[in-house]
């Protein structure tokens, strides 16, 4: 499965052209690429909407792949767990969200196509597997 992170897809949104968008884009238009939503990217999606017409067609748009909840007690533990040995060797990232969708991919065998600097830090030190963009 390909988690595709709020970073794409709000570029995506926005049609601001980039690799991340432009792989999004092959992978809908192909439906080679089994795509999963997680209720965190979801949420920062659609906090982003102007409206609630125009959240409401995101929503429906996003529900077309499947949605994952990415935050349970496991995930959580390993997150703060992940967090704290990349303090340990000076690397602070920024979001907590970015934690549990880095440490869901990494639990789950997961591909993260993303366009955020931070998970380049997960996939560095931690294993997470990313698509090249």
């Amino acid at each position: 499965m390909i988690v595709v992170d709020s970073s794409v897809w709000i570029a995506s949104l926005r049609r601001q052209p980039s690799r991340a968008v432009l792989r999004l884009q092959a992978a809908v238009e192909h439906e080679d690429d089994q795509l999963l939503i997680g209720d965190v990217i979801m949420l920062e999606v659609l906090q982003g909407a102007r409206d609630e017409t125009h959240a409401a067609r995101i929503e429906r748009n996003l529900r077309t792949y499947p949605i994952a909840s990415m935050l349970d007690e496991s995930i959580a533990v390993q997150a703060a767990r992940n967090y704290r040995l990349l303090r340990a060797r000076g690397i602070t990232v920024r979001k907590t969200v970015d934690m549990i969708i880095g440490t869901y991919c990494l639990a789950g065998g997961h591909t993260l196509l993303h366009d955020d600097r931070d998970f380049d830090s997960l996939a560095e030190h931690l294993g997470l597997s990313v698509l090249s963009t």
